[in-house]
C-alpha cells in the first residue's frame, strides 16, 4: 500500500497560481551564484588544478597533531600543504608539484615522526592536464544536456525538452554555487555527481511530464487556464511519489557521507544538494515553465465532423 501524504480534498495550493514567486527565487539564486562564482571562483582539487595529492593510510589517529604537523612541514622546506586528517587517513593537498626529491623526503620524514607504518598514494596533474580534465567535465554536462533534449523531445515535445534541460542546469548550477560559496573542494567525484543530479532530476521531472500528458488524453483543454488546471492536478498526483523517491535517496546519500570514506564525502555532499535541489525543480520549475512556453502555441483548429450521407 502507497503511503499518501496528501489527501484528494487537501489540494488548495496552487503550483501554477505561485510559479512566478518560485521563478523569481530561482532566478534571484542564480543572479547569486553568478556573482559568487566570478568573485570567488570553486576551490579545485588536484585533479582540476595543477599540483600533488598525497593521501597517506595511518594506523594511528592523528587528528590531535594537525598543528605538529603543520609545523612539521613549514620547518621541513616542503610546500606548505593544506591539511585533511581523519581517524585513518592523513590527505596533503600541494598546490605546486612535488620532485622525485621531495616526495622521498616527505615519506621518510612523516614515517620517522608520526607513523612508520604508514602508506602512500602520490597523484600529481600538471597544468595541461588539469585544463583537459576541465574540459571534458564541460563537454560531459553539455552531451548529457543534448541527449536529453533529444530523448524528451522525441517522447513528448520540445517544449518539454526545454522546460527538461533548464531545471536540471539550474540543479547543476545551485549546487556548484554551494560548493563555490563554502569553499568545498571540486574534484572528478564532484563531476560524477552532477553528472548523477542530472540523471536523478529529468527521471523525477519526465514521471511528472508523463501524468502531464496522460491527463491531457483524458481532459477537455479549451483555454490556458484549463491546461494550467492539468498541470496543477499532475503535480499533485505525482507528488507523493516525488517526495518519497527523494528522501529514500537522500537516507542513502547521508548514510554515505556519515559513514563514507573521506574520497566520496564530497561526491555525497553533492548529491544530497541535488537531491534537494532536484525535486524542488522538477515540482516547482519545470511542469510551470512548460506552461509558460505553450502558452505562446496556436490552438489547433477542432477536427471537422464529416456530413452524414
Amino acid at each position: 500500500m502507497r503511503f499518501n501524504y496528501f489527501g484528494e480534498n487537501n489540494r488548495s495550493f496552487s503550483f501554477i497560481e505561485k510559479s512566478k514567486f518560485f521563478f523569481i527565487f530561482s532566478i534571484a539564486i542564480t543572479i547569486l551564484g553568478i556573482i559568487v562564482l566570478a568573485a570567488m571562483g570553486l576551490n579545485y582539487g588536484v585533479d582540476f588544478s595543477a599540483g600533488s595529492n598525497v593521501d597517506v593510510v595511518v594506523k594511528s589517529d592523528l587528528s590531535a597533531k594537525k598543528e605538529e604537523m603543520e609545523a612539521y612541514f613549514k620547518d621541513s622546506g616542503l610546500h606548505d600543504p593544506h591539511l585533511t586528517i581523519s581517524a585513518t587517513r592523513v590527505t596533503m593537498r600541494f598546490d605546486e608539484i612535488l620532485t622525485d626529491a621531495q616526495e622521498k623526503a616527505l615519506r621518510t620524514g612523516f614515517t620517522e615522526k608520526f607513523d612508520k607504518e604508514a602508506s602512500f598514494e602520490v597523484n600529481t596533474v600538471d597544468v595541461e592536464m588539469a585544463r583537459e580534465l576541465q574540459y571534458n567535465a564541460l563537454k560531459a554536462v553539455l552531451i548529457a544536456s543534448i541527449g536529453i533534449i533529444i530523448y524528451v523531445s522525441i517522447r513528448f515535445e520540445w517544449r518539454f525538452a526545454i522546460a527538461a534541460v533548464v531545471a536540471l542546469l539550474h540543479d547543476a548550477f545551485i549546487v556548484i554555487s554551494l560548493f563555490s560559496i563554502f569553499r568545498l573542494q571540486v574534484n572528478l567525484p564532484f563531476i560524477v555527481a552532477i553528472l548523477t543530479i542530472i540523471g536523478y532530476s529529468i527521471n523525477d521531472t519526465v514521471v511528472i511530464f508523463d501524468r502531464i500528458r496522460e491527463n491531457m488524453r483524458f481532459s477537455k483543454v479549451k483555454s490556458h487556464a484549463d491546461l494550467g488546471k492539468v498541470v496543477n492536478d499532475s503535480i499533485w498526483q505525482t507528488l507523493t511519489r516525488s517526495i518519497n523517491t527523494v528522501l529514500t535517496v537522500v537516507v542513502a546519500a547521508a548514510c554515505l557521507f556519515i559513514f563514507g570514506s573521506e574520497s566520496i564525502k564530497m561526491f555525497s555532499l553533492a548529491i544530497l544538494f541535488g537531491l534537494v535541489c532536484g525535486a524542488y525543480s522538477s515540482i516547482f520549475i519545470a511542469s510551470p515553465f512548460w506552461l509558460l512556453l505553450k502558452k505562446g502555441e496556436k490552438p489547433k483548429a477542432a477536427a471537422k465532423t464529416p456530413a452524414a450521407s
